[in-house]
């Protein structure tokens, strides 16, 4: 029920998370935040929290990034 929540979220503001990033892309976080520390990807803008926020073109983007490499 939580996650459904979180996805209603998401859906509702159009910013995804770096866990829900990986989520739809069937990778690890610690990928994302690799190729990001890398310069491969652009990095993430931040909330108020701090919290890494992807918008839909962002995960165009890294989802581009990832279907060249793999």
């Amino acid at each position: 029920m939580e996650n459904e929540a979180a996805q209603a979220g998401a859906a509702s503001n159009g910013r995804l998370t770096v866990t829900e990033v990986a989520q739809r892309l069937g990778i690890s976080v610690k990928t994302i935040l690799r190729w990001e520390k890398a310069g491969k990807i652009r990095r993430a803008r931040r909330d108020w929290r701090g919290w890494r926020v992807y918008a839909p073109e962002d995960l165009e983007q890294i989802k581009g990034f990832f279907q060249t490499v793999y």
